[in-house]
């Protein structure tokens, strides 16, 4: 199994061998538990602000909560701006990331939102800023408490590669890097693929480059498709996600009012339909 190296064949262990060696297959043990128990939690990041992390973010729990499906929103960024569009005040958070981050266990924390039952959060706050110094580790421990209750579990990444967003690969059994289709979108993307492959080295061996979505795709553009071709020479086109998300007013329609975007029926037709089979990709991908 990953992760669990096989003990030493000795024959004849003296006393303390012996003790070393439960000692050790406990900590594998538990290692092996933890890894099943986080293996639905997924880290969605770039570097890049406003690219869509968050739309992204709450548009693949709008999809898993229009079957039914149960989805844990962690909001590891600053701002907050899932918090708010998923009904509470970041200033009025009076448990948030930040004091999980701390000591305090993510059930203390988590929320139900106001688009239902199905979509929990765990608030973000400005307290995360705080945050931004330490050694990450925490979040897995505290996300597999809870975990396996969730179809997914949705990490909303700060725009960066600082010490929360290494906090989240850290945690995370899959990354996913959210891209827009233009020559700022895409700069910097190497630097977040290096973020992940150096938290898969030194922190978190079960890490995986899970894909790419590819936000706010306009109908006709040269541009776009000039972009995405090299997205796929820097990526590997078998790892960009379809479908791409379509660029539409709808999408920050539905953030402004604070709605999942399955909830504009028809008007949001074909956006819901993209998050839709990305979010069945994430199903397929945690597993």
């Amino acid at each position: 199994m990953p992760g669990v190296r096989p003990l030493p064949n000795r024959s004849a262990p003296s006393g303390g061998d012996q003790n070393r060696r439960e000692a050790r297959g406990r900590r594998e043990r538990d290692a092996v538990c933890q890894h099943r128990r986080v293996r639905n939690v997924v880290a969605v990041l770039n570097q890049k602000g406003g690219v869509g992390k968050t739309t992204v973010t709450l548009g693949l729990a709008s999809a898993a909560r229009s079957i039914g499906r149960r989805v844990l929103v962690v909001d590891l960024d600053p701002q907050a701006s899932s918090t708010w569009v998923l009904g509470h005040d970041p200033a009025a958070a009076g448990t948030s990331t930040a004091e999980v981050l701390g000591s305090v266990p993510v059930t203390k924390a988590m929320v139900p939102s106001t688009w239902g039952g199905e979509v929990w959060l765990v608030p973000g706050s400005a307290r995360l800023q705080r945050r931004e110094h330490g050694i990450p580790g925490r979040l897995r421990d505290a996300l597999g408490e809870v975990a396996a209750d969730f179809d997914a579990v949705l990490l909303d990444c700060p725009p960066s590669l600082a010490n929360l967003v290494t906090e989240a690969l850290a945690a995370a059994r899959h990354a996913v890097i959210v891209v827009e289709p233009s020559s700022l979108g895409l700069r910097g993307i190497g630097a977040v693929a290096d973020a992940i492959d150096d938290a898969w080295q030194q922190r978190n061996p079960d890490l995986e480059l899970a894909g790419v979505i590819v936000n706010k795709v306009p109908a006709v553009s040269a541009e776009a498709e000039r972009r995405l071709a090299e997205l796929g020479r820097i990526v590997g086109r078998s790892t960009i996600w379809q479908p791409w998300i379509p660029q539409r007013v709808i999408v920050n329609q539905a953030i402004g009012e604070r709605r999942p975007i399955h909830s504009y029926g028809a008007r949001s037709a074909d956006v819901s339909e993209a998050f839709d089979r990305l979010w069945s990709r994430v199903r397929r991908t945690v597993r």
